[in-house]
């Protein structure tokens, strides 16, 4: 399981954003899947056509890129491993139950490029011509 944030770059409107998803990977005997949620809900990759993202300021659809990940490990079940035992599992922590959700559009969004400047790696229109 990860936690990726993926970043998109509106091509009409230039707008970036990025939204975090969470994934899990899943093996068996057809092969390795990939799963991706948001908010706790399964949606397509961000990274195809079918999950590509509207812009929020004009609407148009398009595809992400991975800006970040960040692995989440696996409960560990080596003797010695930090740990808490849970004795009364209907009352452990109950606070979690009413937590409110943390939304994949939570995060800070990255900084966004003042009007005219060219985003890193990307050539100017009149470089391109």
């Amino acid at each position: 399981m990860a936690l990726e944030r993926a970043e998109f770059t509106c091509g009409r409107c230039w707008h970036d954003w990025s939204i975090d998803y969470d994934v899990q990977q899943h093996s068996d005997e057809g092969g390795t899947w990939e799963y991706f949620s948001r908010d706790g809900i399964l949606v397509p990759s961000p990274y195809t056509p079918a999950g590509a993202s509207p812009c929020p300021v004009c609407g148009r659809r398009w595809v992400g890129r991975l800006l970040a990940r960040r692995p989440i490990p696996a409960a560990p079940r080596a003797a010695g491993t930090p740990g808490e035992k849970v004795t009364d599992a209907a009352r452990h922590r109950p606070e979690r139950r009413s937590a409110p959700l943390l939304h994949s559009t939570a995060h800070t969004q990255p900084e966004q490029l003042s009007t005219g400047a060219q985003l890193p790696g990307r050539a100017s229109a009149a470089a391109v011509s």
